[in-house]
């Protein structure tokens, strides 16, 4: 199936575009292998979902105008709101379309040699960095037409890099803010953490009208040995966005990460994310929640691979389907021969509260490996008529009961995410959407 072609795949435009951001020149030339690519490559195919009519290309720019102001207070409500408490005057930064409306970093970080930019900041100032982890590894340019269609036209975004031994004592947070539906939205999270840091990160997507926008988002995390991430990520983009989602992570030996991601798009969406178990004694360890709603079509794929031997693999996701919603859960633990002495375990479960709605839950384990141990969870059904039962004979209404009983069944998952700002805001977002 064929992206329809639109002014801003061609070559030209595209090149004079980079050219007048100042980028190097890997980086056009990145650029324009990749939008040759585009038409030659496949659409992603995720597992029992068409994306005949969806639409990943219906913006008509590239590029959107200049922040008018540069002050936290001079931003909306409904996105200072998501700061972090305090953050606002530590480590933030905001992005408006790609553009960064608020940035602020603690000198002390900076005196540490963390870095925390704009994409557009660190390609001309860290080029030489970026350019060894952008699109290389972790996320590959050929993988797709959407792969290509983000590196062609990257546009907005940040770069982390925590130097060796550099212990980061409050999160760092990012919220892109999508508003102008007339431009695309390419965004890039690239993180590289050395030996023996320790880094909790915050992420918030957002939008506020529902009408028809574009994001395509890859995120590359590159955890060196020995080094710790807490990532923290709430998606809640409105239901006109359809939206492109690719976070991975590919970690070192004794390297640990902890995804607590909140996915709470109210549009169509695709979302995979996997982590590479590369080193010995490495760990990853992925908790979600999603609730779908309306007509929208979701469908996520959770992948912990291991390669190194004595890693560890945890993969857990509740979701909640309401009305015609549709949604596809893939949890996907593999260990590659090699492996040894390696453990994965995944439990994934699905609530119904519409006898429209559909939920899958596909737990699957491919082991290539011996000396391991795995185990797999999986569930799909209705509220308990005896819990209802029980709920209304004590006074509730059934609207009442039925929201208790969804917060207890995400509760699981909810309660034990390492990270308080994203189990607060995740609250916040649920209250909302199960009425």
């Amino acid at each position: 199936m064929a992206v329809e072609t639109k002014w801003v795949f061609d070559r030209e435009t595209v090149k004079q575009w980079s050219e007048k951001r100042g980028e190097p020149s890997w980086l056009v030339d990145k650029r324009l292998a990749a939008l040759t690519e585009v038409g030659n490559l496949p659409m992603p195919d995720p597992d029992k979902t068409s994306l005949k009519r969806w639409k990943f290309t219906t913006f008509e720019k590239i590029e959107a105008e200049e922040p008018e102001s540069q002050r936290f207070s001079d931003l909306p409500s409904e996105v200072t709101r998501l700061a972090d408490e305090e953050s606002e005057i530590q480590n933030l930064i905001v992005q408006r379309d790609g553009k960064t409306a608020f940035h602020k970093v603690d000198q002390e970080l900076e005196d540490k040699g963390v870095i925390f930019t704009d994409i557009a900041t660190a390609v001309s100032e860290h080029s030489d960095l970026v350019q060894k982890y952008l699109m290389s590894d972790a996320v590959q340019t050929n993988e797709n037409q959407l792969t290509a269609l983000h590196t062609a036209l990257l546009n907005g975004g940040v770069f982390i890099y925590v130097p060796k031994n550099v212990e980061l004592k409050t999160p760092i947070q990012t919220i892109f803010w999508q508003d102008d539906v007339k431009t695309g939205l390419f965004n890039h999270v690239l993180m590289v953490t050395e030996a023996n840091s320790r880094l909790t990160y915050l992420e918030n997507y957002v939008s506020f009208t529902e009408e028809e926008a574009n994001l395509n988002v890859v995120t590359e995390v590159y955890g060196g040995q020995g080094s710790e991430i807490k990532y923290g990520a709430v998606d809640n983009l409105e239901s006109g966005v359809t939206s492109y989602v690719v976070r991975r992570a590919t970690m070192a030996k004794d390297a640990r990460i902890e995804w607590a991601l909140g996915q709470m798009n109210e549009g169509h969406t695709i979302s995979e994310n996997t982590t590479y178990l590369m080193g010995d004694g490495s760990y990853g360890d992925t908790k979600t929640v999603h609730i779908g709603r309306g007509i929208q079509v979701q469908n996520f794929t959770s992948d912990v691979v291991a390669y190194g031997k004595r890693t560890e693999g945890y993969i857990l996701t509740h979701g909640v389907m309401k009305d015609s919603a549709t949604s596809i859960f893939n949890g996907i633990n593999k260990i590659e021969k090699g492996g040894t002495n390696s453990h994965s375990e995944q439990t994934g479960r699905v609530l119904m509260l519409s006898p429209k709605a559909r939920g899958d839950a596909n737990p699957i384990l491919l082991i290539d490996e011996d000396e391991v141990t795995a185990g797999h969870a999986a569930s799909v059904g209705k509220i308990d008529p005896v819990q209802m039962f029980y709920m209304r004979s004590r006074g509730l209404t059934q609207a009442e009961a039925e929201r208790l009983i969804i917060h207890g069944f995400l509760e699981p998952v909810v309660g034990v995410l390492p990270i308080e700002a994203v189990k607060t805001r995740l609250s916040e977002v649920i209250e909302r959407k199960v009425y």
